[in-house]
């Protein structure tokens, strides 16, 4: 059963906001409400990523991939391969254990296997159809986004697809202010935050979570090779894009 995330309610100094254990045991909770239209936004990308997978034998590398919901969306797809295989990284060996138990079946059916790597630090990755990095990349330090990226571009095999799903800032500072205190608004109405808890987690992420405009994330895209991009969804301060081999 999911816990319910209560982290920032404490009124003591919030500090750098870390995946540990604490986090990885409400993280479902924390990122459902945390993110507009998390589970429409789940369902609307797998819809796309199934069109992107060989019939026999296609790969999807979820890097960061948390506690694996986004590969149990996939895998529960009507539409996905039966011989896909899924391979989860994440940097937190906390989040690879709710991962492991939430996609259990699938590992022990050896079509997931969950490892822990750090994004900055990546082994190479296996020729693939799909690569995800649902909120992610903004966790990246930016000197290391474009390698990143360019070893995404390097592993997909022709016509493969790159996921990139990300906190955004407005080109224009006016209309980002109006963005965030939207943001804002939906984390106090519909996710049940406080402003204590939306000032503490604010305070836990500003060293941590660096947030880049739509056209600088196309623009690493562009320098990793992809010249096929799109932003499929969007609601004010973030986005999903698509890009393709």
């Amino acid at each position: 059963m999911t816990q319910e995330d209560r982290i920032f309610q404490d009124t003591n100094r919030a500090k750098d906001f870390s995946f540990d254990e604490r986090v990885a045991s409400v993280f479902d909770d924390m990122i459902s409400r945390s993110v507009p239209f998390y589970s429409e936004v789940q369902r609307i990308q797998s819809d796309l990523i199934v069109e992107f997978l060989p019939e026999i034998d296609g790969v999807v590398c979820d890097l960061g991939c948390s506690t694996g919901t986004t590969i149990e969306h996939i895998l529960k797809h009507p539409k996905c391969p039966k011989t896909a295989k899924f391979i989860g990284f994440d940097n937190s060996s906390s989040m690879l254990d709710k991962a492991s138990a939430k996609l259990s079946p699938a590992v022990a059916e050896d079509r997931v296997s969950l490892q822990i790597a750090d994004l900055s630090d990546l082994p190479v990755l296996p020729a693939s159809n799909v690569v995800i990095l649902n909120w992610t990349l903004q966790f990246v330090r930016p000197i290391g986004r474009e390698q990143l990226l360019k070893s995404i571009y390097d592993a997909l095999l022709p016509g493969g697809v790159v996921f990139l799903s990300e906190k955004i800032l407005s080109d224009d500072p006016s209309l980002n202010r109006i963005y965030i205190d939207h943001y804002l608004d939906f984390k106090k109405s519909q996710s049940g935050y406080t402003d204590t808890e939306n000032q503490r987690k604010r305070e836990a992420l500003e060293n941590v979570l660096v947030p880049y405009r739509l056209d600088e994330n196309y623009l690493l895209l562009n320098r990793a090779g992809f010249t096929r991009i799109d932003t499929f969804f969007r609601w004010f301060n973030f986005a999903c894009l698509i890009a393709i081999k």
